[in-house]
């Protein structure tokens, strides 16, 4: 954002007319244009998360260490969607915060915090395919409900602690020049850090556990190949011996998928963790679209997550035929069988 030009103190605010807010230069179809696309960017992501939640949920089949994993981080996407994108897009779309200071912070905490959760997330699910496909053998005694408890209760927790302990103290903008002045003048509401808190969040939030990611699922990824390899060249007698152990041909599948998943958010979120990086090193000079676009872009990473699991996993179409036709009401539908294939 632009903040080289702005006023010596709150009495030289400018004076917008009637209104709080700079007027906006965007035509009105643009500002049309951008509500649609936007709109349909949240109910995706909003109803797509939420056959999630309720399919994990309520069929018996799917419940698992994994999918309770993907359930919570689903429940993140949702609430993306249903609490923070509708504001964002009204600021980003007219330019202003209409919604006041107080809810400023919390949309600005709540909205890091769902962002740090989604990681750790991702992290919790890569360490629990690579003891699934790595260590096959340890996997049910290492990956437990109450582990599954421990990870989900810490991937919640420490974000939520980090963020809203930051920006409600405002540590996040200690030192940085004039920004009291743009809230008061321009309705100024992003989440926006200094220097030292721009370092240590794309560091400690970003780079090592998406650096952690990376490492996990290359292992994993050399793992799978050696033990295709090993299934390959031994007798067919002995194959369906060792099959439960080397084989999980659903587990790699699995790993696959959910390394998909990784690598969307990396390409969804990096360009935004960089610009939180770098953008105080270059005076915070960086125009209002460009960090909008990123921010969006990095929102556009919980309306995919649904869209890969319709294209890859079975069972999500299966229980969206179930829920869209009403079958999900009948009796005993929880005990319904999501992959008829495999029988």
């Amino acid at each position: 954002m632009d903040l080289t030009y702005i006023p010596e103190d709150i009495s030289s605010c400018p004076k917008f007319g009637n209104k709080s807010c700079p007027p906006t230069s965007r035509p009105f179809h643009v500002r049309m244009m951008m509500y649609s696309i936007m709109t349909g960017a949240m109910v995706i992501t909003v109803f797509g998360n939420l056959v999630i939640m309720i399919s994990i949920s309520h069929f018996r089949q799917l419940h698992s260490p994994t999918n309770f994993l993907i359930l919570s981080m689903a429940t993140t996407d949702f609430l993306l969607g249903f609490v923070i994108m509708p504001y964002s897009m009204v600021r980003s779309v007219e330019s202003c915060w209409y919604f006041g200071d107080g809810f400023c912070k919390f949309h600005a905490s709540f909205d890091m915090m769902l962002s740090l959760t989604s990681i750790f997330h991702l992290c919790s699910i890569a360490v629990d395919r690579f003891y699934a496909v790595c260590y096959p053998l340890h996997y049910t005694a290492t990956m437990t409900t109450s582990m599954i408890k421990r990870l989900l209760a810490f991937c919640w927790a420490a974000p939520a602690l980090f963020s809203f302990s930051l920006v409600l103290s405002e540590a996040n903008v200690s030192g940085m020049r004039s920004y009291e002045i743009l809230v008061a003048c321009f309705h100024f509401c992003a989440l926006t850090f200094n220097k030292f808190w721009g370092t240590i969040l794309f560091t400690t939030c970003f780079f090592t556990p998406g650096s952690i990611m990376v490492g996990i699922y290359g292992k994993i990824f050399i793992v799978s190949k050696q033990h295709a390899r090993v299934m390959s060249n031994m007798p067919k007698n002995t194959q369906g011996e060792m099959k439960p152990h080397l084989s999980k041909k659903k587990d790699r599948k699995a790993a696959k998928t959910l390394g998909i998943v990784m690598g969307v958010f990396l390409a969804c979120w990096l360009p935004c963790f960089l610009a939180v990086l770098i953008d105080p090193y270059l005076d915070y000079s960086t125009p209002i679209l460009i960090l909008d676009l990123l921010v969006w872009l990095g929102y556009f990473n919980s309306t995919c997550n649904p869209l890969i699991h319709g294209f890859f996993y079975p069972w999500f179409r299966n229980a969206l035929k179930y829920i869209v036709s009403g079958k999900i009401f009948s009796s005993h539908s929880e005990t319904a069988n999501l992959f008829p294939e495999t029988h």
